[in-house]
């Protein structure tokens, strides 16, 4: 039942239609607030009901400490969820699994749907294997549809059987960018209760980059897959209050500056402020000077700088993007209204209360890139072959690789692009990396380490060394969704070809914007061939090289960087750029606008002063300059307007959902439940739901438990369930290998998040993970009690399991931080795990295991497992779970070895009367079922 405790539910008229609202001035002092804490009030009023979402919640926000660390928790429900097809099958799975557990039940499997629309968009498969061809676009769909059919008939299945359910099909797009330029309303219009209501369009999103849509004022952030399935399933979701950041936008970009050198400084400045679990908001009057799809970029590297959301508000440049996009007069004109109502249209001459104002002078961006390792180290581009040469001396501060919180929750996040959830100790990062003027000028004086190798590649004879650029990838929503660098690329492309100019030999180029409406601009301008000419062909629509999706090296230069221990380099236009996640014989990845990527196709080297050296010589035995080809401002606002127009967006979204012939040919039964296939080894029904009854069982105590692992600080999501290569001797590994999967066919365990059988055995599973237990052994094993023998930790759960031995966790700070993953909460359950006692939680991972139906427990008053000389080899009880109809504040946990007992107590970390109502019912999927039940 929805309260209405601060008389703020009323009404507004657009076009002749009424709409129910809640205003948010009907708060006092609400006008102090920022835009992003007004959008979060709004979502409390419209959701009162008293018991989940309470008068104090909302009493909390209106009273928010812009200075404190520590701000109260409210209950947040977002409008829609948006996911990927990595993080977003599990997500299907669950819910197909909740259909057959209500046919056993003897429900109907028709009501289990998402309860707030769900849109999946299929962008994480496709793999750039064929390149600097015509055809590489079609060899590399159909090869993603070779691999991953197990997993898209799931999709298709779901697609055409969930209600509140879209999938935008594989080779479309990819999910921010379409989300963005499509699904993305700003203003959020639903009927609840017999009316029509408006309020702002929120989203949570299964990847880390969803922010992207901030800069269309949409209030968005990523999480885990269980924090998505309970907003799909109707639930709401905890948050803290946040700090907000302010940035103070003046100025306007210099003439030759990009929207990719704008991020660049905004991540080199706010990983200097330090803005991990907060929100950043732009105000000022420069705003009016920042294009919307530059603010999407902007958004889009949020993770990047460890802030949950990057927003703008919503002014004149919001409305003619909708209006470019292609959106209805009616929806622009009801955005309009709604946001000028709420106080959320941008006022240029306020300044909210801001937790911290940062200036910032758009006249003060240069052209840069960044890198080798992280997206803040950002570096202007005249000092590129300097810094280059510094880091290939073994400037040890230079080379850093992501050691730190924000960089070490990215590198974990590979290559599933899981949402960071970080731990309270996290987030201390080295600050972004300033190379002096005097350290230039030493790196000058340094001689050029080289060990040329010879190689030719189709016939031509080529010498290839430290430096080179070996991947020229213009890739990822962050910058393909913006037409002006994108036009400027093929602007580029094209006066470099008339020039006489060539792509280097050993280059490996790419082009995979996020939706096919770039290609239908690059078309009409008729600068697609001059891209293709430097071998910047299609080669999909998806995320290809910025998640390590970049395909084989040129074979000759593999061989060459392979023999000869090279140092390479990528150049991308992505987000991301840590050792290791661009290609796996790549050491340096440099984040560059799209204009660049092609400049350094061009130049070969990273070596090449882009700035007064020339790119190259052409048959005329002339120099060309990047100054000779770089298009000017005004060439590129004149292609924008000639080329770019709303009726792309219309005719290219009009049958987003139909798919290719593969994604429609296949065979979907129209039935309410899934016909799942036994042989299958990416998709299987989860047993979450096994032995699950109409009324849930009374929470017993937890009676002789073993230890399954003993964990010190910091223990990440990554090390309880890895998302990257399963080992052919892991117990995943032989899993697929008896299945009849070939080693080359194993993908990741990312890819695999449909089947529980391989995440149960790769869960605890990281090659880095050190479990005291086994002292001095690295990886998923732990002693097995009584005996001690040193076994696997999969193999040891199922003996345990088979003889009726409960599992606990047993860890120190921080447990569970790292990236958002849904995994590491459901396979500790499916281990048979009970409990998890440690000194620190993360926070959302604390809530995925009460989820799980797994109790997390606090060491209290400082103690630890080394001051109560816990080894791990004892004899866990637990009791005092329950009290009365709920749970106990405190337990009591018993340990007992060798004849001896002793006691301590515990913290029973269930902090909210919903995380209380699911574990209580076991999890939240049996929670939300049996309401269903209920209803049925």
């Amino acid at each position: 039942m929805i309260s209405n405790s601060f008389n703020a539910r009323d009404q507004v008229d657009v076009g002749g239609t009424a709409y129910e609202m809640y205003r948010v001035d009907r708060i006092d002092g609400s006008s102090r607030l920022p835009y992003s804490l007004k959008v979060l009030l709004e979502n409390l009023l419209r959701n009162e009901d008293g018991r989940l979402v309470t008068d104090a919640q909302i009493e909390a926000l209106r009273d928010w400490d812009p200075t404190s660390e520590h701000n109260p928790e409210i209950q947040y429900t977002p409008a829609r969820v948006l996911m990927q097809d990595f993080t977003g099958v599990p997500c299907v799975v669950d819910l197909v699994a909740m259909r057959d557990a209500m046919t056993d039940l003897d429900g109907d499997p028709a009501k289990i749907n998402p309860q707030i629309p769900a849109e999946l968009v299929i962008d994480h498969s496709v793999i750039a294997d064929a390149f600097g061809r015509p055809d590489a676009f079609g060899i590399n769909a159909q090869l993603e549809f070779e691999r991953n059919r197990e997993r898209y008939q799931l999709l298709r299945w779901g697609q055409q059987s969930f209600d509140d359910f879209l999938v935008v099909p594989p080779d479309t797009g990819i999910c921010h960018q379409v989300n963005l330029e499509y699904l993305a309303r700003v203003a959020f219009t639903r009927d609840r209760g017999g009316v029509t209501q408006v309020y702002p369009d929120t989203l949570v999103g299964t990847d880390s980059h969803t922010p992207m849509v901030n800069g269309l004022g949409v209030l968005g952030w990523g999480v885990g897959g269980i924090e998505a399935e309970a907003a799909m399933l109707g639930q709401p979701m905890s948050m803290l209050i946040p700090q907000v950041v302010g940035i103070r936008l003046s100025g306007e970009l210099p003439d030759g500056t990009t929207a990719t050198d704008l991020v660049l400084t905004v991540a080199e400045l706010l990983r200097g402020i330090g803005v991990v679990g907060k929100f950043v908001e732009f105000f000022g009057p420069g705003v009016a000077n920042v294009p919307l799809a530059t603010r999407a970029t902007i958004g889009n590297m949020s993770p990047e700088y460890g802030s949950t959301a990057t927003m703008f508000p919503v002014d004149a440049e919001t409305l003619d993007y909708l209006r470019l996009t292609g959106r209805g007069e009616h929806e622009i004109e009801l955005v309009e209204a709604y946001a000028r109502e709420q106080g959320l249209w941008h006022d240029p001459d306020h300044t909210p209360d801001f937790s911290l104002v940062v200036d910032l002078d758009l006249s003060s961006v240069e052209p840069s890139i960044a890198g080798p390792t992280r997206p803040q180290d950002r570096i202007p581009l005249g000092d590129a072959p300097r810094t280059v040469l510094g880091l290939l001396s073994g400037d040890a501060d230079g080379s850093r690789s992501a050691t730190d919180g924000v960089d070490n929750a990215s590198a974990d996040s590979f290559p599933a692009s899981d949402p960071i959830a970080l731990g309270s100790s996290d987030g201390d990062d080295a600050p972004p990396r300033h190379t002096s003027n005097e350290q230039l000028t030493a790196n000058a004086q340094l001689g050029w380490p080289s060990d040329p190798a010879d190689v030719v590649i189709d016939g031509t004879a080529a010498i290839v060394d430290h430096g080179d650029v070996v991947i020229a990838a213009i890739t990822s929503c962050t910058n393909t969704s913006n037409p002006a660098v994108m036009l400027g690329a093929g602007l580029l492309a094209k006066k470099a070809v008339e020039h006489g100019l060539r792509t280097r030999p050993w280059v490996k180029t790419t082009l995979a914007p996020g939706s096919r409406v770039v290609t239908d601009y690059f078309e009409r301008s008729g600068l697609t061939p001059y891209l293709d000419e430097l071998g910047f062909n299609l080669v999909g629509y998806g995320c290809t090289t910025c998640i390590g999706n970049s395909g084989p090296l040129i074979t000759e230069v593999s061989e060459a960087v392979g023999a000869n221990d090279l140092n390479v380099s990528a150049v991308l236009s992505g987000n991301r750029n840590f050792e290791g996640r661009i290609h796996p014989e790549v050491k340096m990845n440099f984040l560059a606008s799209p204009p660049l990527v092609i400049a350094y196709a061009l130049a070969g080297s990273l070596h090449t002063d882009l700035l007064t050296e020339p790119l190259g010589t052409n048959d005329d035995g002339e120099q060309i300059y990047l100054r000779d080809i770089w298009p000017t401002g005004e060439e590129i606002k004149q292609a924008v307007d000639e080329n770019v127009e709303a009726r792309m967006f219309t005719d290219g979204y009009s049958d987003v959902y139909a798919g290719d012939d593969n994604w429609r040919g296949m065979s979907v039964p129209e039935s309410a439940v899934y016909d799942w296939d036994d042989e299958s080894t990416y998709i299987r029904r989860p047993p979450y739901f096994d032995g699950m009854a109409r009324e849930p069982d009374p929470v017993r105590d937890i009676d002789s438990a073993r230890v399954l692992v003993k964990l010190g600080d910091s223990v990440t999501t990554d090390h309880i369930s890895p998302a990257g290569a399963i080992k052919t001797d892991s117990p995943a590994g032989r899993y697929l290998a008896d299945k009849g999967v070939a080693r080359s066919d194993f993908n990741s365990y990312g890819s695999r998040r449909g089947n529980h059988e391989v995440m149960i055995r790769g869960t605890f599973a990281n090659v880095r993970l050190r479990n005291r237990l086994v002292p001095g052994v690295e990886g998923g094993f732990t002693a097995a009690w009584p005996g001690g023998e040193q076994t696997t930790i999969y193999d040891a759960s199922t003996t345990y399991q088979e003889q009726g031995v409960p599992l606990i966790v047993i860890a120190g700070k921080d447990y569970g931080s790292g990236s958002s993953r849904d995994w590491a909460a459901k396979g500790t359950r499916l281990l048979g795990v009970r409990a998890v006692i440690a000194e620190s939680f993360e926070r959302i991972h604390r809530s995925n295991l009460i989820g799980m139906g797994v109790l997390p427990l606090q060491f209290t008053g400082g103690e630890t497992a080394d001051s109560l000389h816990l080894d791990g080899d004892e004899v866990y009880s637990i009791s005092g779970i329950t009290s009365g109809d709920g749970l106990a504040d405190e337990v009591t946990v018993n340990v007992e070895k060798d004849g001896q007992t002793r006691d301590f107590t515990a913290t029973v970390r269930v902090d909210t009367p919903a995380e209380a109502a699911y574990y209580l019912n076991d999890g939240i999927l049996p929670y939300v079922l049996r309401r269903l039940l209920a209803d049925d």
